[in-house]
């Protein structure tokens, strides 16, 4: 693009600088620019800033004065009545009646009595409504910090008064989210209530005295936890919440997930929370579905108000109070619990009318314009969202679950794009699925594994991974399972026999990884326990397991039995880590890729200073192959899949084998080495200095 096409570039459609094919759709880039942009002015004239305005969880809900006093308030604008009852009151619905404003906001203050609040510390309470028609209901309040429930009782979550004597004190502040912040995010994903290895739910405790440590000594520099928001439903994985401003009580009090928090801190490690804002849980008794008696309220009326695939409540992002809701939601948990970022769910879902049901993406731009496709409230509000944040803090992080592609989706805001800072490489690990399930090893295409590995947008940050939670969910399998299935069960002794199928498992576990934290993007993910194999799949308790929680835990104990040879798996994932804290390859640039053999099954890459070498092939190693390479010199591996340590049969005397460029153009490259590359194994060279 040449300069004087530069110029004509107008606000907030800079990305076309970087894009130039996106020029057919300026206007729409222009548009959802101005529209938020507008919001954002809207903001700073009413509200003082949109900043401000995500503070909102300071104002609405339930606070303790210094002098004892409890203000609360909760917006509801289609009740013509309403009172906070508890058992502070004996659930009196008259004798603490609420005043109600022009915006539909209700209000009361509960005198302290001698300055002691009204409400006692982990008591019950509710909202009680009189609705238009009438009718009385009781609400959880929907800005409630902690709510519990008893499954002996009721299913239905009780809202209880949080307000502890002592308010917890973080202990590791002095480390800022700016020294935390990852050059190269090596993303860990968690889920407290399954890191256990015993039938039950685990604990934020648990998890902080057990799980941390191990995530730390893997050289993860980043954990994503999963369903902390509460829940009704155990089995949603987290996805069906309920009270967005409660953590779970399932797995502790909201001190511990602080103290949790906290220690990953002292650890130097960035804590992302994965935020569901894509919708919501239709339960009424505790949720936000017909809280002041309309379904409009907090969503869209009608279908447009449903997701006819997850059962659940979609958003009306186009409101103020939607808007202040759920931007307050997000800056609660900055502030809060000091998470330091978001794993946004379900963001295909929220940016297109049709929510990706029943719809592919060929990858054509007209997909993702246009007022037929692109729900251009929900994209305002991400964009909102990102600009927040990022205002808040530049080092907050935040990444989109998207399978479409969406142009712009990582570009910000004011060069006309959503402003994430990664988006999830998602196609990636349906690709290894796929030929795991379809494709015997003799046919596996690398021009196609390349092409998957490296079709990311240019300038926009991806999260590779081979494996995550969706994968392993009751229906898949973890990938180590695909790869050796039922002899997981016999032969992962050392004792045992090496069979085919554990040698080839063990073998292209790594080599899968290997290829995918090295060139398939700018961040790499994990999810818990697939480091070192994790067996079978997940499947949460529910009446059609009998409400078993054998695959809802993590199998520690394989693991930590060193005569079995998951240890291998393990030890390999971490040196993958550190040897990427080392040299960095995933903060920088794109590799470039200088051979794809069908025949031989071999791919070459450069990235960082380092070389790459993979043999695919199944049966075939390469005496003296000739790979090429950019920079001229002596080169060393850093990194052998197949060493003994690893689980490998240590077919390269790492000790003799020392490389030493030939200037003569190879492959594209100015020289080359030759080196021995056994099959089913990933090396990495470096240039010795």
């Amino acid at each position: 693009m040449t300069s004087n096409q530069n110029d004509e570039i107008p606000e907030g459609a800079g990305i076309l600088s970087i894009d130039p094919w996106l020029s057919p759709f300026k206007l729409d880039l222009v548009k959802r620019h101005k529209t938020a942009i507008d919001w954002i002015d809207r903001l700073e004239r009413d509200e003082g800033g949109i900043v401000k305005f995500s503070q909102g969880y300071n104002s609405f809900g339930l606070h303790v004065l210094e002098n004892g006093d409890i203000v609360y308030r909760e917006w509801a604008p289609n009740a013509i009545d309403a009172s906070i009852i508890g058992d502070f009151n004996n659930w009196n619905r008259g004798q603490y009646r609420m005043t109600k404003d022009s915006y539909g906001v209700w209000s009361i203050t509960l005198p302290s009595n001698n300055g002691v609040a009204l409400i006692p510390h982990n008591s019950k309470i509710k909202l009680a409504l009189t609705l238009a028609n009438g009718a009385s209901v009781d609400r959880l309040p929907a800005w409630i910090k902690r709510v519990t429930q008893d499954l002996s009782v009721s299913p239905v979550y009780d809202a209880v008064f949080w307000n502890p004597p002592h308010k917890y004190e973080w202990k590791h502040d002095n480390v800022t989210r700016a020294q935390r912040h990852p050059l190269s995010a090596k993303i860990y994903e968690a889920h407290v209530g399954i890191s256990t290895s015993e039938l039950r739910v685990g604990t934020y405790n648990e998890f902080t005295r057990d799980t941390l440590p191990r995530i730390h000594k893997l050289g993860y520099n980043v954990i994503q936890l999963m369903a902390v928001m509460e829940h009704a439903y155990y089995a949603s994985f987290g996805y069906q919440v309920t009270s967005f401003f409660a953590v779970s009580s399932r797995y502790g009090t909201p001190e511990d997930l602080k103290h949790l928090i906290d220690e990953a801190h002292k650890l130097g490690m960035t804590v992302l929370l994965d935020v569901v804002h894509s919708h919501a849980c239709k339960n009424v008794l505790d949720g936000l579905n017909m809280f002041d008696g309309t379904e409009y309220q907090y969503f869209h009326g009608g279908p447009k108000g449903y997701h006819s695939l997850w059962d659940s409540r979609l958003f009306n992002y186009g409101k103020y109070e939607v808007l202040r809701f759920l931007l307050s939601n997000l800056r609660f948990y900055i502030d809060e619990y000091h998470f330091d970022g978001f794993r946004f769910d379900g963001v295909t879902s929220m940016l297109y009318t049709h929510h990706g049901i029943g719809t592919g993406f060929s990858g054509g731009y007209h997909e993702y314009f246009g007022d037929g496709n692109v729900d251009a409230e929900a994209m305002n509000y991400l964009i909102l969202a990102n600009y927040m944040l990022h205002k808040l803090d530049p080092n907050i992080i935040t990444i989109a679950e998207d399978v479409s592609g969406m142009p712009g989706l990582c570009v910000p805001m004011e060069l006309g794009g959503v402003g994430f800072d990664y988006r999830l490489a998602m196609a990636i690990p349906d690709m290894w699925i796929k030929l795991l399930k379809e494709v015997n090893d003799d046919d596996w295409d690398m021009g196609k594994i390349v092409f998957e590995l490296t079709n990311r947008r240019y300038k926009e940050k991806t999260v590779a991974y081979a494996e995550s939670h969706d994968q392993a969910l009751v229906g898949d399998k973890t990938l180590a399972f695909w790869l050796m299935d039922k002899e997981m069960y016999t032969n992962m002794s050392d004792l045992s026999e090496l069979t085919p199928i554990i040698d080839r498992g063990i073998a292209l576990h790594k080599v899968i990884r290997l290829i995918t934290h090295t060139l398939g993007g700018e961040a790499y993910l994990n999810f818990e326990g697939n480091e070192f194999g994790h067996p079978e799949w997940l499947d949460f308790p529910r009446d059609g397991n009998g409400n078993s929680f054998w695959y809802a835990r993590r199998q520690w104990n394989v693991l930590d039995d060193h005569l079995l040879r998951y240890k291998y798996l393990n030890e390999f994932d971490s040196a993958m880590q550190h040897i990427e804290e080392k040299y960095g390859w995933l903060r920088s640039e794109p590799a470039y890729v200088s051979l794809k053999h069908e025949g031989d099954k071999m791919i070459v890459f450069e990235r960082a200073g380092l070389l790459f070498i993979f043999n695919l092939h199944p049966t075939q190693s390469y005496a003296d192959y000739r790979v090429g390479v950019q920079i001229p010199g002596q080169y060393r591996i850093v990194l052998d899949s197949d060493e003994q340590k690893f689980g490998g049969h240590a077919r390269i005397d790492h000790e003799k084998s020392k490389f030493f460029t030939t200037p003569f153009a190879w492959n594209g490259r100015d020289n080359f080495i030759q080196v021995y590359i056994p099959n089913r194994v990933g090396l990495v060279l470096a240039k010795v200095d």
